[in-house]
This record gives structure tokens, sequence and C-alpha cells, in this order.
């Protein structure tokens, strides 16, 4: 009785498995019947194009922020920065980094005889030229705003200097202008020629805090502002946001001390995988054909830099804190 229940049971089981794997069959089979291999094509066609038509303001500004919105920003960002230079150069630039640098690597991992990992690669490198230009140049503004709120602190007691002396606001600026270097003698020095063709002092302000915005500026611009328009000693208060200013820069100091053992771990983290990828390659020699030349070991080293690029990212926000 036991041996019959047990066969009906396989049996059972084996045709739910036939009809499950017919089923899906039947279907394809179906659609290729009625609509054939152009229809089912022109089918996916339309809905692609449906779909597109749809969206297609959504989508070209997508297309348009990858492409000249890099540019633009990128232009845009070296006129803050006071760097003159040739839109069409930042065209090439662009265009060599993405895709000549992912067609370059490409080209000479297939000349070796490997493909899969040349198509990998290639990819890989054309994505990251195509999105590390804006983090580039925005680490360049940031260097650039630390630069600049350093600089702030001699260039408040200028101020605060200035005025006790009997000159007035733009001439303590100018003061700043002749007297300390690039690049807050750049900004101030453009504050100067706003106010020559006729913009007030306070826009001109306002147009430097927008161009280098920090807390530090931000405090300077509103307390002119303000002392300005209802009257007050600014040397005084630029005596008092040197302090202010003098204060938060030890307390960055102290916590970028703090928080640089976190960063050193996150960078063995992050190499700790590659290392070890080397060290198991060095002592086995088959390790690397498994691992660069097949399918599955692609896809491997894919998620191990995913994953590692994720916690890295995880441990810099963690350390990431703000003054």
């Amino acid at each position: 009785m036991m041996k019959l229940l047990s066969t009906l049971f396989l049996l059972t089981s084996a045709t739910t498995a036939v009809a499950q794997d017919v089923a899906p069959k039947r279907q394809i089979d179906f659609f290729l019947d009625v609509l054939g291999l152009k229809g089912v094509l022109f089918t996916l066609g339309a809905l692609t194009f449906a779909y597109s038509y749809k969206n297609s303001v959504k989508l070209f500004s997508w297309i348009d922020d990858q492409t000249y919105g890099t540019r633009d920003y990128i232009l845009k960002k070296f006129e803050i920065m006071f760097i003159e230079v040739d839109p069409e150069k930042i065209t090439w630039v662009l265009l060599g980094m993405s895709f000549g640098m992912g067609i370059l690597t490409f080209c000479v991992l297939a000349l070796l005889g490997n493909l899969p990992l040349a198509l990998f690669l290639g990819t890989i490198v054309l994505v990251i030229g195509w999105k590390s230009p804006k983090h580039i140049v925005d680490f360049f503004e940031n260097r650039r705003k630390r630069k600049y709120a350093i600089q702030m602190v001699d260039a408040l007691n200028l101020l605060a200097n200035g005025i006790r002396a009997g000159l007035s606001m733009p001439q303590a600026i100018g003061m700043v202008v002749d007297e300390l270097p690039a690049p807050i003698s750049q900004e101030f020095n453009k504050v100067l020629q706003q106010a020559k063709i006729g913009v007030p002092m306070d826009e001109a302000l306002e147009n430097l805090k927008k161009r280098v915005y920090t807390e530090d500026n931000e405090m300077f611009v509103t307390s002119v502002n303000i002392l300005r328009e209802t009257g007050g000693n600014l040397a005084e208060t630029f005596d008092t946001i040197v302090l202010v200013i003098r204060e938060r820069v030890r307390l960055q100091l102290k916590i970028e001390t703090y928080v640089a053992s976190g960063k050193i771990q996150a960078y063995i983290i992050g190499a700790m995988p590659f290392l070890m990828i080397l060290m198991f390659g060095s002592g086995d020699p088959d390790y690397f054909p498994l691992l660069f030349g097949t399918f599955l070991g692609i896809i491997a080293l894919a998620v191990i830099c995913g994953m590692v690029a994720f916690g890295m990212w995880v441990i810099l926000k963690i350390i990431d804190i703000k003054v």
C-alpha cells in the first residue's frame, strides 16, 4: 500500500512539474503563432515608444543633464573659481574620460584574449569616467572653500583694523585685496568691481555669499548688511566673528584628528578584498582565470566591488561630522 501511494505521489509530482514547464512554453508559442516573431518585436517596440513618449520630458531632461548639463555645471564651477577654459576643450575632456578610457580599456583587454573581462571593465571605466568629473570639480571647489574659510580670520582682522583707522568699508575691502592671497583676494576684488559699476554694497556682499557659501561667510555678510542699515560698531562685530571662526576651526581640527582613524579603517577594509584576491591568486595559478575569465567570476567580482564601495560609503558617512 505504501509503495502504491509513493508511486502515485511521484507520478502526480512529475505531472505537475511537466505541466508547469509546458504552460509558459504554450504561452510563448501562442504569442509567436498569433503575432509572429516580427509582431512580437513590433509590439515590444510600440510599448517602448509609448513609454518613452509619455515620459519624454523627463527622459530628455535626464539626457541633457548627463551631457550638456555636465559641461555647463563644470563651466559654472570654473567661473566661480576664476578659471577660464574653452567650452570645447571641456567637451573633449569629458568624452576622453568616459568613452575614450572605456574603449581603450576594452581594446587592451580584448587584445589580450579576455573578452568578458574587457566588456566588464570597459563598462566600469566608462561609467566612472562619465560620473566622476562633477565630483572632481566639487572636490576642488570644496578645497577652495576651506582655504577661503581659513583666510577669513586674517581678512576680518584687516577689515576691523581698517575701520578703526577711519577707512570706509570699500577701502577696507581694498586693503584685504592688496594684502591677502587668493582665493579671498579674488572674491573681495569681485565685490569691489561690482561696487564700482554701481551695484549696491549689500547686493555685492550677497553675491559673495552665493558664490562662496560658508557659515562664516553668511555670518559676515549678514552682520555687515544689518549694521549698515541700523548702525553699530563694525570693528567690534568683526572681532566677535573672528573669535567664533577660530573656535570653529579649532573644533574642526580636533574632530578631524578623532575621525582620522575611522578613515584609515575604511580604506583598509576597502583594500582587503582585493589584497586577498592577490594573495590567493599568487598561491594558486588557476585562481585568476576562474575569477576574471568566467561569467560567474566576473559577476562575483562585480558584487565584491559593489559591496566594498557601499561599505566605504557607509563608514565615510558615519564619520562625516559637521561643525
